[in-house]
């Protein structure tokens, strides 16, 4: 439980057999945990937007359809398979009240797009905790496959 490894905002880290995967800050943007329970492989990635229209594509990870490619990609270059790779979501928040529809709503369209690229990509979607207006911590531990979702002043959600 000591081996803490921070993810950044855009970033991803990946452990093996144990390890504590940290990301904070998950506001609108979305914290997923990959796992592949057999390896005792796992993966966070913290992505900020849903789609990479970005024209150097110079940081897939910043997006949730590049990001989740990226991040399946390096599984599997670890011995990763699909067919045991499972995901675990958080955050997708509306931070912010904005005239203008679900253009201001980036939670909702982030996790609409995280949904929709588990689903095409053939990805487990176990368990999830989004929405909402508050911001969340994530950690996953690589060794269990629990994620625990920190809020202040709620109480822990372990999934």
């Amino acid at each position: 439980m000591n081996d803490k490894i921070t993810v950044g905002i855009a970033d991803m880290k990946m452990a093996k057999g144990s390890g504590i995967l940290i990301t904070y800050a998950l506001g609108s943007c979305i914290g997923l945990c990959f796992e592949d329970p057999r390896l005792k492989l796992g993966a966070l990635l913290h992505v900020m937007l849903p789609l990479n229209m970005e024209a150097g594509r110079k940081n897939p990870l910043k997006y949730a359809d590049t990001g989740i490619r990226e991040t399946l990609r390096q599984m599997e270059a670890q011995g990763g398979l699909r067919s045991r790779i499972t995901v675990k979501i958080a955050g997708g928040a509306k931070m912010f009240e904005v005239n203008g529809g679900n253009l201001g709503n980036i939670g909702q369209r982030n996790i609409e797009s995280v949904h929709t690229i588990l689903r095409k990509e053939g990805i487990r979607l176990l368990g999830e905790y989004v929405g909402g207006n508050v911001a969340r911590t994530m950690l996953f531990d690589v060794d269990t496959g629990q994620a625990c979702i920190r809020s202040y002043g709620k109480q822990d959600i372990v999934f």
